[in-house]
């Protein structure tokens, strides 16, 4: 049986005070085991991004118990988060959120260099993974000489270069075409197929489909709608 790379029970989030108080995760349970592909999909305001954020440690929890990758969250203080994040999880963003004066390889390399690993080290693993994702050819240009699918393909190489035992990814096609979109979508099922763990942030029925598993979130709760996907439908 694999175990629980996520173990959500019973969160709860809100901002603001008083009146003006929101709250929107209200009692959430989510839990994914290693070498799931899940798409988390909600439409706006749904809360699904704040939980993506609790996921990836970017923001905390107000109540309740999350275990990453066995890991008790809340048993470590927020200034261990960036570290914890940098160990446990690949983040895969809409607007790739690449450095612009670096080149693709020290995008790729710089995890690692904030893990303390050699600069020759982390020169050589992320030249190998820029090489898995296609881009073995690319590695000294930067973002502005690279296209949009050539930048998320550096984006996804940085989040696979540390081994993390978790993506995220969020939104990752909404800033590519259709076409490009679509071969995003084609690498990170190539990619849990290899066994890699994958959770995708989304508020497309199409999208999420790509997926094996739906976590539907609609008004801060987990829907009683959420799907086994069986055969996806075409981008």
């Amino acid at each position: 049986m694999a175990e629980a790379v996520i173990k959500m029970k019973d969160i709860y989030k809100s901002y603001g005070i008083g009146e003006h108080q929101v709250n929107v995760l209200k009692g959430v349970s989510v839990s994914v085991d290693a070498g799931e592909f899940v798409a988390i999909l909600g439409p706006s305001g749904s809360g699904k991004t704040t939980l993506m954020n609790l996921i990836g440690l970017i923001d905390t929890i107000d109540r309740g118990d999350y275990f990453l990758d066995g890991l008790n969250i809340a048993e470590h203080s927020e200034q261990r988060y960036a570290r914890i994040r940098n160990v446990k999880i690949g983040f895969v963003f809409q607007k790739f959120n690449l450095i612009s004066k670096y080149t693709a390889l020290y995008n790729v390399a710089l995890p690692l260099l904030l893990r303390g690993d050699s600069y020759k080290e982390a020169r050589e693993k992320a030249a190998k993974t820029l090489d898995r994702v296609g881009l073995g050819n690319r590695i000294n240009h930067r973002p502005n000489q690279l296209s949009g699918g050539q930048q998320q393909r550096v984006a996804i190489a940085r989040a696979l270069v540390g081994d993390c035992p978790l993506i995220l990814a969020d939104e990752p096609t909404g800033a590519l075409d259709q076409k490009t979109g679509g071969e995003v979508l084609s690498f990170f099922q190539e990619l849990n197929n290899e066994g890699k763990t994958i959770v995708m942030i989304t508020h497309d029925e199409s999208i999420a489909a790509k997926a094996k598993r739906v976590i539907r979130v609609e008004d801060g709760l987990i829907s009683d709608k959420n799907m086994q996907v069986v055969k996806g439908l075409s981008y």
